[in-house]
């Protein structure tokens, strides 16, 4: 009587890549929220501290009783408009240009992509200063010109990255160049302006938050809800242009349309905060290259990149505010050194050494 010998089955090729996949998406998922849940606490106490310290201390639950309209009047007037446009601006801005670097950085898959390194807050700041300058306009009409200025710089490096095997280096190196030639442009109106415009230009050209309207408030407010689909499609798309322009093509995607759409709401986030802010440096590079390993799982992490950055900017505007007692001085000078100490600290890195 002979045995009958059953094999087992064999596994089918590929049967548990579904079960790891689920268990990568989770994970990332997981991570994704705690670090969202940390970031969104640290700037919930940035908020609270901006709001609670100055000439006119005030404790958490002073601020809380005011916001729910039971403060004093001197308690209301400090809260409401004094410190909470100023706060406000400083979150808005920083989570614009945050979105802005991240946009930039996965397009070009470059972590030196950011407005200011190529150019983009030049051409704004250029273009806002000859409107102030020269023209003698502020307001919307510096917003547009901001816009314009911005768009300018964003066509000149398409065309000198267009069709490029190597466009993402070709672009970084053109956009230093237009910063220089931007800047030399900005130094030339200074000089010919009056001293009293020179000064407010030079103020404005260093990046500030001080004496902060609710109007600009909710000027840039609109304009960032207004980016909100845009973003959410190059999120979405970005990734898989990155595939190239076959694989995005055969997927549906047109690597064109969405490239032109995350570079002209980069160019937009950032022209809008220049104009009402200055060109405030360096939180579109930090911002993204923080959110990165933060997240872990090589996701563009736009959303993260601009809860970061408003983290960054909040910080360092209370930095710029109360570091040195009695000597407020611009975010903009914080700002930059923060993001000189970041950017040497990125280039002495292996990531650093790989661009």
């Amino acid at each position: 009587m002979s045995a009958v010998v059953t094999r087992a089955p064999r596994p089918t090729p590929g049967s548990a890549a579904p079960d790891s996949v689920v268990r990568v998406r989770r994970a990332a998922r997981r991570r994704r929220a705690a670090v969202l849940v940390v970031v969104f606490a640290l700037l919930l106490a940035i908020a609270v501290t901006a709001l609670a310290v100055g000439a006119y201390t005030m404790s958490p639950a002073d601020v809380w009783r005011t916001l729910w309209g039971g403060g004093a009047r001197v308690e209301s007037y400090v809260v409401f408009q004094v410190r909470m446009p100023r706060m406000l601006m400083g979150l808005l801005v920083g989570a614009c240009l945050g979105v802005a670097g991240a946009l930039l950085q996965t397009l070009l898959g470059n972590p030196l992509a950011s407005p200011d390194l190529l150019g983009i807050s030049g051409g704004s700041g250029a273009a806002a200063v000859f409107a102030l300058l020269i023209l003698g306009v502020t307001g919307p009409v510096l917003a547009v010109a901001a816009f314009l200025g911005g768009v300018a710089v964003a066509a000149f490096l398409l065309i000198a990255g267009h069709r490029r095997v190597d466009g993402g280096y070709r672009l970084i190196l053109a956009g230093v160049g237009v910063a220089f030639l931007c800047a030399a442009l900005t130094s030339f109106l200074m000089v010919r302006a009056k001293l009293e415009l020179a000064q407010e230009a030079l103020i404005w050209l260093t990046g500030s938050l001080a004496s902060t309207p609710w109007g600009n408030v909710v000027t840039v407010a609109v304009v960032a809800v207004a980016c909100v689909p845009a973003v959410v499609a190059c999120a979405r798309w970005l990734p898989l242009t990155q595939m190239g322009p076959a694989s995005a093509a055969s997927l549906g995607v047109r690597s064109g349309t969405v490239r032109l759409v995350a570079i002209g709401t980069a160019v937009l986030l950032t022209a809008v905060t220049c104009a009402f802010a200055g060109p405030i440096s360096f939180i579109a590079l930090c911002a993204p290259a923080i959110a990165r390993p933060l997240l872990g799982h090589g996701a563009v992490g736009i959303g993260t990149s601009a809860a970061v950055g408003a983290a960054l900017l909040a910080g360092a505007d209370l930095i710029a505010q109360y570091a040195l007692p009695g000597h407020a001085v611009p975010v903009g000078v914080v700002t930059g050194a923060l993001g000189a100490v970041f950017l040497l600290w990125l280039l002495t890195t292996s990531k650093g050494r790989q661009l």
